[in-house]
């Protein structure tokens, strides 16, 4: 994978987890979590999907190259 690309995709990454840990602290994602007991379901993707592209994208960008 580029360095670009890896660059890009840990960037990404830290946006969403970010955006997604902001999310679980939402009102509307207390009043949710509160009736079902669970974080609704954007929260948790967001939150899943910003961790994996931190992993690819932090793996990929200090990769020594070939």
């Amino acid at each position: 994978m580029p360095k670009i690309t890896s660059v890009a995709l840990l960037i990404v990454g830290t946006f969403l987890l970010v955006y997604g840990v902001n999310a679980t602290s939402s009102v509307s994602s207390s009043l949710n979590q509160a009736v079902s007991g669970a974080p609704p379901d954007k929260t948790i993707w967001l939150i899943v999907l910003g961790v994996i592209g931190v992993i690819s994208g932090g793996i990929g960008a200090f990769r020594k190259s070939s």
